[in-house]
């Protein structure tokens, strides 16, 4: 089986709500083998231009792995949060 990415693109709106919901994220995909791959904020564009100011790509053993986090209750009630503090894409990818 192919490994799989989650990739958010990210605009924080509220600072501290959103470094509690990342505070909070990280417990819920342990259970799935995920893990952040990487965290960052935007340096440069050098082709094309994006509202987003941050992005994270986090990798699952599977995309099944990566739906069942997303569809799980701790990730769900997390979504409330995430929502009041940023606007957030979210994009499954597999390699």
């Amino acid at each position: 089986m192919a490994e799989a990415y989650l990739i958010g693109q990210i605009r924080v709106r509220d600072s501290a709500k959103w470094a509690e919901y990342v505070a909070a994220v990280g417990d819920t995909l342990t259970p799935w083998g995920a893990e952040v791959v990487f965290r960052g904020r935007k340096a440069n564009s050098f082709s094309g231009d994006t509202p987003f100011q941050t992005v994270v790509v986090i990798r699952f053993p599977t995309l099944q792995a990566v739906d069942d986090w997303h569809a799980s209750a701790a990730y769900q009630a997390l979504i409330p949060l995430r929502d009041e503090a940023a606007e957030v894409v979210l994009q499954a990818w597999e390699n």
